[in-house]
């Protein structure tokens, strides 16, 4: 399946920035700017270099493509991993991988149910991560050479799971679940919701003061039909700015 990363302006305007031969899944900055790309068919953590990709570490350790990831301001990069075929493959626990500046990758943390959305702290202490099947955000304690620790549950979605999620400078976390973008206080408290017209992937905070909540969805029967394609970005502003690294 070919894919593209695309740039979007506040104002609707779409350009592509470069293509793939395959599905890439998710992005993030380092803290010198750099935008880490993983392309999970290819199973390459890759950078983006004007308009190349250039390969940082191999993922081919893992039997499947590796999923989201997260890059904290010492520049420990994070990669999650679903651990089965998905659609339609039989369920296993996933896990998170931790890529070390040689390029080893190393697991860190395993019995994930589907994970996914990940965000790591402004202290950088803190990493937490969605699990989709099971509505947990799991969070661990960040070691200073970048071990993950002490799991235990932050909060819990009821009646559906989390895909995409953020920070907002008061702690709080944006959560994609279902049709709908919930922000959740640590313990499972509801604080505001967003709900939509098809199911909601990914969210980030952003624009020009940080307010905006950006919002990735796309219709889903279990599968994406891209013949058809129904993805949609929608744009919400909210009270609190975007938390985490002000990159």
């Amino acid at each position: 399946m070919a894919g593209k990363i695309v740039a979007v302006s506040e104002a609707g305007a779409a350009r592509d920035v470069v293509g793939l031969k395959s599905l890439p899944l998710s992005f993030d900055f380092g803290p010198d700017g750099q935008c880490y790309v993983v392309n999970a068919a290819a199973k390459r953590l890759q950078t983006l270099d004007a308009d190349a990709l250039v390969d940082v570490a191999s993922l081919d350790e893992a039997e499947y493509g590796y999923n989201e990831i997260v890059v904290d301001d010492a520049g420990h990069i994070y990669l999650n991993n679903i651990n089965f075929a998905f659609p339609g493959g039989d369920f296993r626990p996933g896990f998170i991988a931790l890529v070390r500046p040689d390029g080893s990758v190393e697991r860190q943390a395993g019995d994930l149910a589907f994970p996914n959305g990940m965000v790591i702290t402004p202290d950088g202490k803190t990493l937490i991560c969605a699990e989709s099947f099971n509505g947990n955000l799991t969070a661990f304690d960040i070691q200073p050479d970048g071990t993950l620790t002490n799991r235990r549950l932050w909060a819990k979605i009821d009646g559906q799971g989390a895909d995409g999620i953020c920070l907002d400078e008061t702690g709080a976390i944006w959560a994609t679940s279902g049709p709908r973008c919930l922000r959740l206080a640590a313990g499972g408290e509801v604080l505001d919701e967003v709900p939509l017209d098809r199911m909601a992937f990914a969210c980030m905070l952003g624009g020009r003061d940080g307010r905006t909540l950006f919002i990735c969805a796309n219709e889903w029967t279990g599968s994406v039909d891209v013949r058809k394609p129904s993805g949609r970005l929608f744009a919400v502003e909210v009270q609190e700015k975007r938390g985490g690294f002000p990159r």
